[in-house]
């Protein structure tokens, strides 16, 4: 029983085989961040709108602008949950998966790492999706799409039994791209606070051309209400396409959306990654994922729209839009227009390079991001006992470098790989199980925990609506998963099992079955050391409900 771990771990002499925060003499993580720096810190995620907007709008056409706007505002929703949930362990760094996982801690000690591995899955996978995007962006500036270094590749391995036509390669996407990610990890060795720094100054840069893509059109009056509206379904058949019906067929394709748009919109949960390094945890915490969320809502409500409203319905059809490789020459077109300046001038290829610079430069940023967040759960995991004791190692800067290494290696090998979209929507599987996991672990510790001090508590009807939200989100992941290739459901919830043999071996080969002093600390809080467990059976029947809505959506999806 879990109670009984922890009972033998509490009687363990000392703290020396599991310290709180890194191995003995490696030093911890350092109180050196406000909620401003936390704010910038997450700054890149708004760049996510890079990385899916072209697919989205080739999958569902012109609701595309709608799915995002919905999308964005269920995330601002959800996003005071994890706000409360962080406030209460204000000493753990990871974010949103680690409070999580608390709350699932007395009910199994398996569910608990799944949150935790489902987010690092979601979140690592942005260094290779991003960088391999900004290098593509570099050979469609730098080569015509005949050149022959396009063409040229190394193959590697035939990973056809994951999915049909993946490959594992090198070409010269890959290499710039690894290029992107070793200068990424050198800017974040020095630890948070200067990391942070680089963001400010990266992101002052970077986000204003994705607000100028926003803005330009809403002055200028240029949003063709042909191109927004109908809002029906975009149906391929027999070569061409038309508008659809809301019907079954219609249904699946806007919870394909719906769970595509999410992996980029709920993103800025990222922001309560730092609350161990916080000056002041309490305050910091909400300021800063409320601060990231009212960018996030800006960005991702008027770039979809303006890209939208720029492109058409036939352009939105384009290979190079679904892939993402042709999405910044399309908003570079809409500043260049803007500007009253003809796409072949010299004025406008020149104001075209620079704005497609600038989104290359943006796209580092969600890779700083997306390393600053993933390496530091990887890093609370391995403190709290659920990943390998290496991970918790940190640098004399206070940056876990351990876990940047292993972000890095892993990353290196999914830069390999020839569909990095295959890679988005599988790690997207992992994404949406952190999510409601974590969305049910808000009033798992209000009926547990409730006693415990909260620096910022969600109002109780916004607690519900993110519950209930977590449900609607496994809707889209059991309906919309396959629309983005068949396999894609099973692929991911196979990588989520991945933490089962991974979890083993730390907990009873390394921990000898039990768990580290610090997580006991934090959670034995009856008189004899023994978790509480005050929700009873209702973890485990939210559990059960929620493989019903996965199975039940999936088998009503039509493709």
């Amino acid at each position: 029983m879990i109670g009984e771990d922890l009972a033998i771990a509490q009687s363990l002499p000392g703290d020396v085989a599991h310290p709180p925060h890194g191995d003995a003499g490696t030093g911890e993580l350092h109180r050196t961040l406000d909620w401003k720096g936390a704010f910038w810190a997450s700054s890149g995620v708004p760049a996510g709108v890079l990385l899916t907007v072209g697919g989205i709008a080739a999958t569902i056409g012109q609701p595309s602008w709608v799915v995002w706007i919905v999308s964005i505002m269920m995330g601002f929703v959800q996003s005071f949950v994890y706000a409360e949930i962080a406030g209460l362990y204000p000493h753990k760094s990871g974010g949103a998966s680690v409070y999580g996982a608390a709350a699932w801690l007395p009910y199994s000690k398996f569910v608990a790492p799944v949150s935790v591995w489902a987010n690092w899955l979601a979140w690592s996978p942005v260094l290779t999706l991003a960088t391999s995007l900004g290098a593509g962006y570099i050979m469609a500036v730098l080569f015509a799409p005949t050149a022959a270094i396009n063409h040229w590749q190394i193959t590697l391995m035939d990973l056809g039994l994951v999915r049909p036509g993946l490959t594992l390669r090198i070409n010269a996407v890959s290499l710039i791209a690894t290029a992107f990610l070793l200068l990424t990890f050198v800017m974040q060795h020095h630890g948070a606070a200067r990391a942070a720094y680089i963001q400010k100054i990266l992101g002052a840069a970077c986000l204003a051309p994705l607000i100028l893509v926003g803005l330009i059109p809403l002055i200028t009056g240029d949003l063709p209400s042909d191109r927004l509206f109908p809002l029906l379904p975009m149906v391929h058949a027999a070569g061409a396409v038309h508008f659809g019906t809301w019907n079954a067929y219609g249904l699946t394709l806007l919870m394909g959306a719906m769970f595509g748009a999410g992996w980029s919109t709920y993103g800025f949960e990222t922001a309560v990654c730092y609350t161990r390094e916080f000056g002041n945890p309490a305050r910091d915490t909400p300021r800063a994922i409320i601060a990231s969320g009212i960018l996030c809502i800006l960005i991702f409500s008027l770039v979809p729209l303006a890209f939208q409203a720029s492109l058409g319905l036939e352009r939105m059809l384009a290979p190079d839009i679904y892939d993402g490789s042709g999405v910044a020459q399309a908003l570079a077109s809409i500043v260049v227009k803007g500007i009253g300046a003809a796409a072949t001038s010299r004025t406008g290829i020149i104001v075209a390079n620079v704005f497609i610079a600038m989104l290359i430069l943006s796209l580092l940023l969600i890779v700083m991001t997306s390393m600053m967040g993933s390496s530091r759960t990887l890093y609370q995991a391995s403190v709290d006992g659920w990943l390998p004791k290496y991970l918790s190692r940190v640098n004399a800067h206070g940056a876990p470098t351990a876990a940047m290494w292993t972000d890095l290696g892993f990353n290196l090998i999914l830069l390999l790989a020839s569909d990095y979209f295959a890679v988005l929507m599988i790690s997207n599987v992992c994404y949406l199980a952190f999510n409601f996991l974590n969305l049910q672990a808000g009033w798992i510790h209000r009926i547990d925990r409730p006693e415990r001090e909260r620096p910022f508590r969600c109002p109780t009807w916004l607690l519900a609506l993110g519950c209930t939200f977590g449900f609607i989100n496994m809707v889209f992941m059991g309906a919309g998963a396959e629309v983005w290739g068949a396999g894609t459901l099973r692929n991911g919830l196979i990588a989520l099992l991945l933490i089962v043999p991974v979890f083993a071996f730390r907990h009873y080969v390394q921990d000898k079955g039990v768990f580290p002093r610090s997580l006991v600390d934090d959670y034995a809080l009856d008189g004899n050391g023994r978790m509480v467990r005050k929700a009873g059976v209702l973890p485990w029947v939210t559990l059960a409900a929620c493989a019903a809505v996965i199975a039940g959506a999936h088998a009503l999806a039509r493709l």
